[in-house]
């Protein structure tokens, strides 16, 4: 156990720089060979003039863009290339929050029965009947779109250093550990204990407010069934976690339209830290599930929910819940966005296994306890690939 925690602890890396990607013309990029330390340079010298794209957004709309630069070239493994539609006889769950929180008793719990159900067998699920109206979380979507249709050196003021900094915006996933780019900019905002945003678009701040508070409450919502599923006291999440203090965050994705979608990615296969994601999207496919062994089309209406188990919930149900594989991909037709709220301990909370689901000898301990803000630095600090920085958790 002390060799476990020790290897962890040489893990747990600083800041990383946010670097920029350098794009000329497509006829003649080559890449940098110095990979390790400069993951975003395509460089190219042609009558000494460089031009600089500090985000995919601002290469796309270049007119030299023709073909996909080489930086952006993602191999996909044998095994992650069974895409499918979701099969009636195995449909994605769907879960009905007003049955939660107002049904009667009889549909809570049938409700209760379908949330255990669909965070055993998938680690994701739809929400649907929630309390956000649909216009909520359209002025939130043209919000967020305004922000990254902000000029290029607006948004700049907010690339971030550091996976703490309290506003971050970037592009690709951590570009200084990235073997491929990838194919998105985002932005990343803390929302929770403490309220931040950008002072830019006008009606950012005001509509960010609203939207984080009511899904803050969803999340909570949420999970109070669970703690109760898993055998807990409703309010187990709650106190356990430190929600009072607990860590929200939005983490904005823009996917623009590709040139060769087939050979890039807008994020590879992943899964997130905290107790759960709540996702929604513009109408424009892109995200995939892991289910079953086969990659999982996941389409969505503008006024559900995408709701992700994410990892500290798999801590917490000591594996029970698992949290689940997902990705981005990318199309050439329309530009994709995609807004997370990630609802997650608070940052100094040691997330382990509840002490109530565990047996010695039935069902012992199966991860590590882990402060939340080692864990994200952790996370950081490792290449974006699937559940990596879990796996160092693990027992």
């Amino acid at each position: 156990m002390n060799r476990l925690r020790e290897h962890i602890r040489r893990n747990l890396i600083g800041s990383i720089l946010v670097t920029y990607v350098q794009f000329t013309p497509l006829s003649s990029l080559s890449l940098s060979s110095n990979m390790a330390s400069t993951a975003s340079d395509v460089t190219q010298v042609q009558s000494n003039k460089t031009t600089r794209f500090t985000s995919v957004k601002a290469l796309t709309e270049s007119p030299e863009l023709t073909s996909l630069p080489p930086s952006y070239t993602y191999t996909t493994n044998p095994d992650d290339e069974i895409v499918e539609d979701p099969h009636e006889d195995d449909p994605i769950p769907i879960i009905d929050y007003s049955l939660l929180v107002t049904g009667t008793r009889d549909q809570r719990a049938k409700a209760l029965r379908d949330l255990d159900q669909a965070c055993e067998d998938w680690g994701f699920f739809i929400l649907i009947n929630h309390s956000l109206s649909k216009g909520i979380m359209e002025n939130m979507i043209d919000n967020v779109f305004a922000f990254f249709n902000l000029r290029e050196e607006e948004k700049q003021e907010y690339a971030g250093k550091d996976v703490m900094d309290p506003i971050r915006y970037g592009t690709s996933s951590n570009v200084s550990m990235d073997k491929v780019l990838f194919w998105r900019d985002f932005l990343k905002i803390v929302v929770h204990p403490e309220f931040h945003s950008p002072h830019k678009p006008l009606g950012f701040r005001e509509a960010s407010a609203e939207y984080c508070r009511r899904t803050w409450k969803v999340g909570k919502e949420l999970l109070k069934g669970i703690s109760e599923n898993l055998g807990l006291e409703g309010n187990y999440m709650e106190n356990a976690m430190n929600l009072d203090s607990g860590f929200q965050m939005i983490a904005a994705n823009l996917y623009p339209p590709c040139p060769q979608p087939e050979l890039a990615m807008g994020i590879p296969p992943h899964s997130d830290h905290g107790l759960l994601n709540l996702l929604m999207q513009n109408g424009v496919s892109g995200l995939q599930v892991l289910h079953n062994g086969k990659w999982i089309n996941v389409t969505s209406t503008a006024d559900c929910f995408l709701v992700f188990v994410s990892d500290h919930l798999e801590v917490v149900s000591n594996g029970k819940y698992k949290s689940v594989l997902h990705r981005a991909v990318v199309s050439n037709k329309a530009t994709r966005m995609s807004l997370a709220i990630v609802i997650a301990p608070s940052l100094e909370t040691v997330v382990e296994p509840a002490k109530e689901l565990l047996d010695n000898e039935s069902n012992p301990a199966a991860y590590v306890g882990m402060k939340h803000r080692d864990y994200m630095q952790l996370q950081r600090s490792n290449r974006l690939n699937g559940k990596s920085v879990l796996d160092k958790v693990k027992i």
